[in-house]
């Protein structure tokens, strides 16, 4: 039986699926990430095909999503904040200026002996309001920023800053579930009956 397996332990990649209707069961990826470029787009595509790799070896007649994000400004990446200072550092970086969010994803589909790989990426332009310093290190405080690439969660606290969106607002949480499904049914696979 085929089984659909979400390579990530995120919990905002599981409620975006589920808010879908997708019947899946989470095996996160273990492996050491590896970035071996600068461009956030191809950066996103390595980080999911890794991600999806790594758990598709694990599983027969099953289809996997690996899913990675990140935050860029001017091409500059901006991971999870390494402490108080750097998530600052983020913030202010971002804060009265627009930058992009990165998702990438990789869909691996295994059955009867065969492997077939679906790679994509989506792009969000946000923008933010300018923030006081004191703003700032408010948000910091709140710990919500820490696990975050870009220091912040869109679905959190910092939807006070968040002046703009252009694009999905999916691929800013963790993954463009419309693109993933319309991509996945151009190949003639049903996301929700698999």
């Amino acid at each position: 039986m085929s089984q659909i397996v979400l390579a990530s332990s995120s919990p905002r990649r599981k409620e975006l699926l589920e808010k879908i209707g997708v019947t899946f069961i989470i095996d996160p990826s273990t492996c050491e990430e590896v970035i071996e470029d600068t461009d956030p787009a191809k950066v996103v595509l390595s980080l999911s095909n890794q991600k999806a790799v790594d758990v598709a070896a694990r599983h027969e007649n099953a289809l996997i999503i690996g899913a990675d994000t990140i935050v860029a400004k001017d091409n500059q990446i901006l991971g999870k904040p390494k402490n108080r200072e750097d998530a600052y550092r983020m913030l202010k970086l971002l804060e009265g200026t627009a930058h992009q969010a990165y998702t990438g994803v990789t869909v691996i589909e295994k059955k009867a002996g065969t492997e077939r790989i679906y790679s994509f990426y989506s792009a969000t332009d946000v923008t933010f309001y300018s923030m006081t310093d004191e703003e700032i290190y408010n948000y910091i405080d709140s710990k919500e920023p820490m696990d975050k690439a870009g220091a912040y969660g869109i679905q959190g606290k910092s939807a006070i800053f968040i002046k703009e969106i252009k694009g999905d607002y999916n691929t800013i949480v963790g993954l463009p579930t419309a693109l993933l499904y319309q991509t996945l049914a151009s190949e003639g696979i049903n996301l929700l009956t698999y």
